[in-house]
């Protein structure tokens, strides 16, 4: 899988012990890289990072505030790594409210500290920024949001991501752009991501599972909200699709690329809500959720991706329809509640799961 490109490559993987950053750092020691890790904390309690034990399959980890300036930052790039995987950020908008100065901190500063790290690096490095779908200025548009459209947001938190690709411009522009090292970076664009192992605060997906593990119902606050829901894996596969086209010379220095799913898993909360509950188990689906309305924050009622470009680019495309997104998701939760200890296993094998399924339905990077 990905041509063995990523076997003996030293990978470092900001934000490691997040949600999406456990997924892709188990997929690259599973393809066999040398993973270093940064990130300030564990996200969450539990943590699919803790309860897999991640850790002791890592070459180094480290846990440093990546807003604080570059020291700590420096130990991580004595590694020199070949590849910079940076998914390091206050990922919350909700959170963004409560602290708007740390989002802003850890988005922007963060993430220039990450570039200029990777600027002055002694060897060629590939850089994938990884920011969110929320950079675009969302005007609630029926059509997927393309990467020609209008960065920035209403809230801190999107404004925060639409800086931070800011921020990547004229780093990329600056300093990369022809740059005689031969290092590349890009950035990449995802959002509504679900997937086993995610425990974090004021999302649709763990909020759920933590309340029907407590036999409870899950709260929702705008079920009519659309959006396109995608499984970790899909965007996973894109950015490390994207980094071996970079490490190869396929694809174009400075990329900005969207990553996104099929239209038909565009539901709203509450359709997805419905859904999951039938495969967690409950004979009555509606009765699995309350509704309240009560929100003191902006949320944006609709927001999709145009991917074309990332098909275009790399011959990328979503693998999952919306039941296997459901069945892969809830089928990871509910393994870790009857039988935890051997989440490590059945975690890999879900991705190795999904690399057969791209082979089988002709994905280029599967084979």
């Amino acid at each position: 899988m990905f041509n063995n490109l990523f076997e003996g490559k030293t990978v470092l993987v900001t934000g490691n012990s997040g949600f999406k950053g456990s997924w892709l750092t188990l997929w690259l020691i599973k393809l066999g890289a040398r993973v270093i890790g940064i990130s300030n904390n564990h996200p969450s309690n539990p943590s699919m990072f803790n309860e897999l034990n991640i850790r002791e399959y890592m070459e180094d980890y480290f846990e440093y505030d990546i807003s604080l300036g570059i020291d700590g930052l420096s130990k991580a790039f004595e590694y020199n790594p070949d590849i910079v995987f940076h998914l390091a950020a206050q990922p919350l908008v909700s959170e963004s409210y409560e602290d708007p100065l740390n989002t802003l901190q850890t988005n922007i500063i963060g993430t220039a500290n990450v570039l200029d790290l990777i600027r002055n690096n002694n060897k060629k490095t590939t850089g994938v920024i990884i920011t969110s779908d929320k950079c675009y200025d969302n005007l609630e548009l029926e059509r997927g949001y393309n990467e020609e459209d209008l960065l920035g947001g209403k809230d801190i938190y999107s404004g925060s991501k639409g800086a931070a690709e800011l921020v990547f411009k004229a780093y990329f522009h600056s300093f990369f752009k022809g740059n005689s090292l031969g290092s590349k970076i890009s950035t990449t664009r995802a959002g509504n991501v679900i997937g086993g192992g995610d425990w974090g605060k004021d999302r649709i997906v763990p909020d759920a599972i933590r309340s029907w593990s407590n036999d409870s119902l899950i709260s929702i606050r705008s079920p009519r909200s659309t959006r396109p829901w995608q499984h970790v894996l899909e965007p996973l596969s894109g950015y490390l699709m994207l980094a071996q086209k970079l490490l190869k010379d396929e694809v174009n220095n400075g990329v900005n690329l969207n990553f996104g799913p099929n239209e038909e898993n565009k539901k709203n909360v509450s359709e997805l809500i419905l859904d999951m509950s039938k495969v967690w188990g409950f004979k009555n689906p509606e009765e699995s959720f309350q509704i309240s309305e009560v929100s003191n924050f902006h949320e944006a009622s609709l927001l999709q991706l145009d991917c074309s470009k990332a098909k275009k680019e790399l011959g990328w495309g979503p693998l999952l329809n919306y039941e296997e997104m459901i069945d892969l998701t809830i089928g990871w939760y509910k393994k870790f509640y009857s039988d935890k200890d051997e989440m490590l296993d059945y975690s890999i094998n879900q991705i190795n799961s999904y690399e057969k399924l791209a082979l089988k339905r002709g994905m280029n990077w599967a084979s």
